[in-house]
C-alpha cells in the first residue's frame, strides 16, 4: 500500500481551504466544452477568495483524457486560467482530489502561499461503463469486460452474505441521500426515486449513482493568509491516501483497509467528526466506508446529496472535500471528515479531516 509523502519540516504550517464552487450537476452538457464548463467556476471561487486570475501561488487540476476521449484535454481546460501571467501549474490524472492533495503538500513545503484546484469530468461523453472497465487489471479482468456496476453489485452480494446490509437497508441510504439533496442546489437528483428494476442484482436502478457532467473548484491558503481571505476556515488537520491491491480476488471486498490506515495517518479517529462527506457511488460503498471510518448515527453523512445525488467523474471526490469545507464555513460544521476513492469496489482511498476555528486543533498530518 503507498501513501503520501512526508513533506518534512514545514509540515506545521496550517493550510485551510478557503473557497468553494461547483457547477449544477446536469445529465450531459455536449454545448459546453471543458473551459466554457469551468470558465464561471473559477470565476466564482477565485472571487470569494479575492484572488485575481493568475494570482495563486499554484495551480492544479485533475481530469482524465481518457474520459473526455481525447489526449492532453486537460490543457484545453487551463485556458480558463489565463495565458498571462505564467502560472506554476500541474495536472493529476485522476479525481480532483489527489490534485488537492498535491496542492496541499505544495503548501506545507512553502512553496506557494496560495492554491487553485479544480476538476471536471465529462461522464456522458461515451459509455462510461465501458470506459471505466479500462482501469481493470489488463491481462485477467479486463478482458471480461466487468463494468463498475457489475462490480460494485459482487461488493453488495458480498456485503449481504456477511450479514452487514441487506436491499432494504440500501434503499434507505439512497432514499435518505437524495432527500438531503433537495436543499442542495447544485445536485443533479434533488429528489427520492423509485428503487426501479435490477441493474446487476442485487443492485437496483435507486443504488447506482446518476451519470453526469460537471466541474468543481477550490481555494487552498496558509495562516494568515486564509484568516484574511475567510471568516472560518476550513483547516486540513491531516489527509492521506491508500491504495488496496489491484488484483479483486485478494480482496475483502466488505472492508475498506486502505481507508481505514488513510483515517488513521491523517488523525480521523483522534476526535469525533460531526460530518462526513463519503465518496460512496453505490449504496452498498456507504456501508463499507461507515465501517472502516467508525462512523454512528450521530454523524451526518453526506448531507449535500453526496454521490448519489451528482456524481461526475474526475470531480466527485473534489466536491466532497469542497462541500464538507463549506458546511464548515457557514457555521454548520465544526470537524469533518471528507473521502474521495477512485478504481473499482474503493480500490484507491483518501481521507481528510478538516476543522472549523472550534475544532481540537492541532498540527497537520500528512
Amino acid at each position: 500500500m503507498t501513501g503520501a509523502a512526508r513533506p518534512g519540516p514545514a509540515a506545521a504550517r496550517e493550510v485551510a481551504i478557503v473557497a468553494f464552487a461547483q457547477t449544477r450537476h446536469r445529465r450531459a452538457t455536449p454545448e459546453l466544452s471543458e473551459a466554457e464548463m469551468l470558465l464561471p467556476v473559477l470565476r466564482e471561487v477565485l472571487d470569494r477568495a479575492g484572488l485575481r486570475p493568475g494570482e495563486a501561488g499554484f495551480t492544479c487540476s485533475g481530469s482524465s483524457d481518457y474520459l473526455a476521449g481525447r489526449p492532453f484535454s486537460f490543457t484545453m481546460a487551463l485556458d480558463t486560467v489565463g495565458a498571462w501571467p505564467p502560472v506554476a501549474e500541474s495536472h493529476v490524472e485522476t479525481d480532483g482530489a489527489w490534485a488537492l492533495h498535491e496542492a496541499w503538500v505544495k503548501i506545507l513545503t512553502g512553496e506557494a502561499d496560495t492554491a487553485l484546484v479544480y476538476a471536471h469530468g465529462t461522464s456522458s461523453a461515451g459509455d462510461l461503463r465501458d470506459v471505466l472497465t479500462r482501469q481493470l487489471d489488463p491481462y485477467c479482468t479486463a478482458p471480461l469486460w466487468p463494468d463498475p456496476v457489475a462490480l460494485a453489485a459482487l461488493q453488495a452480494q458480498a456485503l449481504i452474505d456477511a450479514g452487514d446490509t441487506d436491499e432494504d437497508a440500501l434503499a434507505r441510504i439512497a432514499v435518505r441521500s437524495r432527500t438531503d439533496a433537495g436543499t442542495n442546489p447544485y445536485a443533479q437528483l434533488r429528489a427520492p426515486v423509485p428503487a426501479g428494476d435490477y441493474v446487476v442484482r442485487p443492485l437496483r436502478t435507486g443504488d447506482c449513482p446518476p451519470v453526469g457532467d460537471g466541474a468543481a473548484a477550490v481555494v487552498l491558503a496558509a495562516g494568515d493568509t486564509a484568516r484574511r481571505m475567510c471568516a472560518r476556515p476550513a483547516w486540513i488537520r491531516g489527509m492521506d491516501h491508500r491504495v488496496e491491491p489491484h488484483a479483486l480476488g485478494v480482496r475483502d471486498l466488505t472492508d475498506s483497509v486502505s481507508t481505514r490506515l488513510a483515517a488513521e495517518r491523517a488523525g480521523a479517529f483522534d476526535a469525533p467528526a460531526d460530518t462526513a462527506e463519503l465518496h460512496a457511488p453505490f449504496t452498498s460503498q456507504e456501508v463499507v466506508l461507515r465501517k472502516a471510518l467508525r462512523l454512528d448515527d450521530g454523524v451526518a453523512v453526506n448531507p449535500s446529496g453526496g454521490p448519489l445525488a451528482a456524481n461526475p467523474v474526475m470531480a466527485a471526490g473534489l466536491i466532497r472535500l469542497g462541500e464538507a469545507a463549506a458546511r464548515i464555513h457557514r457555521g454548520d460544521s465544526d470537524r469533518a471528515l471528507a473521502h474521495a476513492t477512485s478504481g473499482p469496489c474503493l480500490q484507491q482511498n483518501l481521507v481528510a479531516v478538516l476543522e472549523g476555528p472550534g475544532g481540537p486543533g492541532r498540527g497537520a498530518r500528512s
